[in-house]
């Protein structure tokens, strides 16, 4: 929708309000002008339902309206003496439409010293709750969000099972964008799995101002921008067009800022033509080709975890080489793993520079089918793979670049998705002998209205990111990871062990192994309990 749109629908819930309450206003002591002023009439409903005027900012922000719009629509009947469950019910019901009956047809007292506690245990509960939501949605959408590692792409670094606290701040937080949603869920709702959301109408994009700018190698959480999964569970029947908030969350690594010329050689990155130096923490993985001396006796996965720490044993079999390929080794690893007493060689399984990527899967009638489109950008005629790739432009915000028939597969999905179709603006992009075409105007340059990123996993040869489906807008940037709370290890024996204490309260960022701040957590809570045992003790002895 586009802000038009917005402002006609606001002005049209500002005539409804104004219809359905201008009595009550006046019963309530008011003047009848003040129900049809937009703003000014929330906070004198707040005035007249006795509650605090900040209520007005909730009733604007996204999602925690939802919330709020059902409270203020009980309360506003309440203080006119409606207080039965009937009335309730028929509040909630008519989406507050039962308001009119009571404004038109009732002759109603204005409460003004009306009791805002609770009736009943249940009520308190309820309230209780209901404000618990309404604030962990404030934290959950514009400062704070947990996140959890599902994907050993960033292996190492961050490990699958952590728990993380991702921030929305650093970057600045984007606002919902899909405003009839159930709170802080994503794109399903848990246990009944139906979708959490209604697409239409979105709210246009907005971000609140960050303090920091992504910098190159920062670990960054992000909507999957080529996403179209039913929901975020793995790929079922069937697609979707899905809002941009609600695409699926993705973490990984941000080699490639706004600007850079990034390419790919043996699996390394380069930007500009140098190599990427990642941060001390940062663990590069790759794949290896092991070759046994006595192959029967090779070892295992659980072997390989245990003795070198290779979590993502993939173990593939090579019969022309005699060869196991195992994936996520990291140089150190690999060093290691050289010197058993079992392995003959040892050499990182790298695709050679100019064989394409090739992915063989099983049609719908079991047929092997060959896809020559799953690398960047995708149309089959690059002679590129995932270790040896590009090198490509990263478009930056403001910046044009020569558009011909051999460079428009670069930008395409950004001119006819990006910065078309997402940000209301109907783009079509074609090709013809004749050259390259936008609504049907010739195209020979485009300047690119944001900024892009290159995201990567440091899991080179296991991980599904840019070298796959291209660039990352800023707008669905969602935040950077900087704590991990918890971790668990689904792979170790015993409740015990499965808890990774070392990882408990470490921060993402930063050079060097994590360390965990949990024993200073539990002293603090601690040190709270005792304070609060004998803040009320003392309480007690004063009555």
């Amino acid at each position: 929708m586009t802000i038009t749109g917005w402002l006609l629908l606001i002005l049209v819930i500002q005539i409804i309000h104004f219809l359905g309450t201008w009595k009550l206003y006046i019963k309530a002591g008011r003047q009848a002008w003040e129900a049809a002023v937009p703003i000014y009439n929330s906070v004198v409903l707040m005035k007249i339902i006795n509650r605090p005027w900040w209520w007005t900012i909730l009733l604007f922000i996204p999602i925690v309206n939802l919330i709020m719009f059902p409270v203020v629509w009980v309360e506003t009947i309440r203080s006119f003496g409606r207080n039965s469950a009937m009335d309730t019910a028929l509040v909630l019901l008519t989406l507050g439409l039962y308001i009119f009956y009571i404004n038109y047809t009732q002759d109603v007292k204005y409460i003004e010293e009306r009791d805002l506690k609770p009736r009943t245990s249940t009520g308190e509960w309820v309230s209780s709750i209901l404000f618990a939501v309404v604030a962990a949605t404030i934290v959950h959408t514009y400062f704070m969000q947990p996140y959890t590692i599902p994907t050993s792409s960033l292996e190492k670094t961050l490990l699958v099972g952590d728990f993380l606290f991702v921030s929305k701040f650093h970057y600045g937080a984007r606002t919902p964008m899909t405003p009839i949603s159930f709170p802080m869920v994503h794109d399903t709702i848990p246990v009944v799995k139906t979708k959490s959301y209604i697409a239409y109408p979105q709210i246009p994009y907005f971000r609140l101002p960050g303090f920091q700018d992504i910098e190159r190698n920062d670990i960054v959480v992000f909507s999957w921008p080529t996403d179209t999964l039913v929901d975020i569970n793995p790929p079922g029947s069937g697609s979707v067009i899905k809002p941009i908030d609600k695409k699926s969350n993705y973490v990984k690594r941000c080699v490639g800022l706004p600007g850079d010329s990034l390419s790919v050689k043996d699996g390394y990155v380069y930007i500009n033509g140098e190599k990427n130096e990642l941060p001390g923490r940062a663990k590069l993985q790759h794949s290896y080709w092991v070759k046994y001396k006595s192959p029967q006796l090779r070892l295992s996965d659980n072997q390989l975890y245990s003795r070198y720490g290779i979590t993502d044993a993939t173990v593939e079999y090579s019969e022309q080489t005699g060869e196991f390929r195992i994936a996520a080794i990291t140089e150190e690893m690999a060093a290691r793993l050289k010197n058993h007493p079992n392995v003959e060689s040892i050499r990182k399984a790298d695709k050679p520079e100019g064989e394409p990527e090739i992915q063989r899967y099983y049609g719908a009638n079991r047929e092997i089918v060959t896809n020559l489109n799953s690398i960047f950008p995708n149309n089959g005629k690059v002679a590129w793979n995932t270790d040896n790739f590009g090198p490509v432009y990263i478009p930056e915000a403001g910046k044009t670049v020569e558009i011909t028939p051999e460079s428009i597969d670069y930008y395409k999905r950004i001119i006819e998705v990006y910065e078309g179709r997402e940000m209301g603006i109907d783009n079509t992009v074609t090709t013809n002998d004749r050259g390259v075409f936008l609504n049907g105007e010739p195209l020979t340059e485009y300047t690119f209205k944001m900024d892009y990123y290159w995201m990567m996993g440091d899991n080179r040869n296991n991980s599904q990111d840019a070298r796959m489906w291209g660039y990352v807008p800023f707008n669905h940037i969602v935040g950077k990871p900087v704590f991990v709370w918890f971790s668990w290890d689904s792979r170790a024996n015993g409740i015990m062990n499965k808890i990774r204490w070392d990882r408990l309260f470490t921060t993402v960022g930063g050079d060097g192994e994590p360390v965990s701040y949990f024993k200073y957590f539990v002293i603090l809570l601690a040190g709270w309990f005792v304070f609060n045992f004998f803040r009320k003790k003392r309480k007690a002895n004063a009555k």
